[in-house]
């Protein structure tokens, strides 16, 4: 085997607590950086920590944050079909989003210095020293959907985010439901659920410094997911992790060979895994093909 048991077992764990300081560090600048701004500090604004660290799921070595700055005062929504602003009470927003970023921009930017942040694709990113971590800061308004639960009351509806990237695109997610459901499927597997993620993120993560994957393509958050969907009975039903591994490799591949995946959703439950998404059927499947032989399994 490539790796023994014990290194398996060593790699269910989170972050250090030298880690874990310098994480708390970068959340808590984050937040004085919103809170002096004399533009934001006026407006109904969230700030909360989501990805891998907020669900639990990162690992050593691999220390970052992501931190939302979800604006409420002013949101986004999702209606069922047929249904408008004027059906929910609703008029246009005081700030528009570009607006929005723009401000957080120039407070990230005023606390960290220009030389730390750069401008990413889907956030702002911030660079670590002896005192924080990397950072990721999403701006996003908060996402009232009502179309996922065809809802026409407008107190009732599944909260989210919705930002756009630089490059134009929408995205969506539900940061907070993810983090809930990784905590019940968590809890109904004896917390053996996070340890196996943090298991199969490490081997991902070798796999791509030894430029066996592209780590663009089967992201770590893909990888979560993967586990997300694998059966209580798998995580829970073998001794040792190098056995656990490798039956979560073999249910994931036979159920995308066969088929069966296609309702497969994210973590939130609120968006389908396999569709329109930047990893294939045949991404997966070539993914768990090689992290089979990465780990010298029999045949």
């Amino acid at each position: 085997m490539k790796y023994t048991e014990d290194t398996l077992k060593r790699w269910t764990q989170p972050a250090s607590d030298s880690e874990e300081d310098k994480i708390s560090n970068t959340i808590s600048m984050i937040k004085s950086a919103i809170n002096s701004s004399s533009d934001l500090n006026a407006l109904d604004i969230e700030i909360f920590v989501q990805g891998s660290y907020a669900n639990k799921t990162n690992v050593r070595t691999n220390s970052d944050v992501d931190v939302c700055v979800m604006l409420k005062s002013t949101f986004f929504t999702s209606y069922p079909e047929g249904k408008t602003d004027s059906d929910y009470g609703f008029v246009e927003g005081a700030i528009t989003y570009s607006d929005y970023k723009s401000l957080v921009k120039d407070a990230i930017i005023k606390k960290f210095g220009a030389s730390s942040v750069t401008i990413g694709n889907k956030s702002l990113k911030v660079s670590s020293n002896s005192y924080h971590v990397d950072a990721d800061v999403v701006v996003a308004f908060m996402l009232k959907d009502y179309s996922l639960i065809g809802s026409a009351n407008r107190d009732r509806y599944i909260e989210g985010i919705k930002f756009f990237a630089s490059d134009g695109q929408e995205v969506r997610n539900y940061p907070k439901d993810h983090i809930e459901n990784g905590k019940s499927k968590n809890k109904s597997t004896n917390h053996r659920y996070k340890y196996l993620t943090r298991i199969m993120k490490r081997i991902r993560n070798n796999m791509v410094e030894d430029y066996i994957i592209d780590g663009n393509v089967i992201t770590s958050f893909f990888v979560e997911c993967l586990v997300w969907n694998t059966p209580n009975r798998i995580i829970t039903g073998y001794s040792s992790w190098i056995e656990t591994v490798k039956q979560t490799i073999v249910y994931l591949y036979n159920e995308i060979d066969s088929n069966n995946h296609t309702e497969w959703g994210e973590v939130s439950e609120h968006l389908y895994l396999f569709r329109a998404r930047k990893w294939t059927d045949v991404d997966a499947k070539t993914f768990l093909n090689k992290m089979w032989n990465y780990m010298e399994y029999d045949a």
